[in-house]
């Protein structure tokens, strides 16, 4: 849903790739950086309560997340199986601090169902991400779903940020995100589901 904005950000953010590029700063230094920054702004800000700052300085970071394959572009190496497999190993890492950081915040302020919420939050998106790379280890496609990653960082931290402003929007937005994720690991075990029915079919067939 939101890959379709990945071109306009691209461009934006090509000049500052430009800058990194010509300073020698590779795509996995900016990976690391951006999943640093990331972990200790959600865990130290969130259980603090700075909600909107810690949203919004994540926010930030997120966009890093786009900036390492412009500076990998940009830097002739057109991205690699290393880059690759640092950038979603350093996404997992990222969203569990996220998630952690939020639930730790609810379980300081003894809201103990919602913080169950958002951890099931955490275990879902893991999930979602766990059978689209197993599928597409088994040599299927996988590339289908309701609620992927950048749709569930938008919710989640709009969610919580705002919710310095309006406090039961966190609930909602949670529960919202909780029950898209859900969603979204059904639909991608009945797509797998499918191709295997049909290479079993074709295997029948010879």
């Amino acid at each position: 849903m939101l890959k379709l904005l990945r071109p306009a950000m691209t461009r934006i953010l090509t000049p500052l790739g430009t800058a990194l590029v010509s300073r020698g700063v590779g795509p996995d230094a900016v990976t690391a950086f951006g999943t640093t920054g990331t972990v200790v702004t959600a865990l130290v800000m969130f259980p603090m309560g700075h909600l909107w700052w810690g949203a919004f300085i994540i926010g930030l970071f997120t966009l890093l997340d786009l900036l390492d394959g412009v500076v990998a572009r940009l830097g002739g190496g057109g991205g690699s199986t290393w880059g690759a497999f640092l950038d979603s190993t350093f996404d997992r890492v990222a969203d569990a601090a996220i998630f952690s950081g939020v639930a730790a915040y609810l379980v300081l302020n003894e809201q103990l169902v919602l913080a169950a919420v958002v951890l099931f939050c955490l275990v879902a998106g893991m999930l979602v991400s766990y059978v689209k790379a197993r599928a597409e280890g088994l040599g299927l496609t996988c590339d289908v779903g309701l609620v992927e990653r950048p749709e569930r960082l938008v919710v989640g931290l709009c969610a919580v940020g705002f919710s310095q402003f309006w406090e039961p929007l966190l609930a909602l937005g949670m529960v919202l995100l909780a029950l898209g994720s859900a969603i979204t690991v059904v639909q991608r075990v009945v797509h797998v589901r499918r191709q295997t029915g049909e290479l079993h079919k074709q295997t029948g067939e010879r």
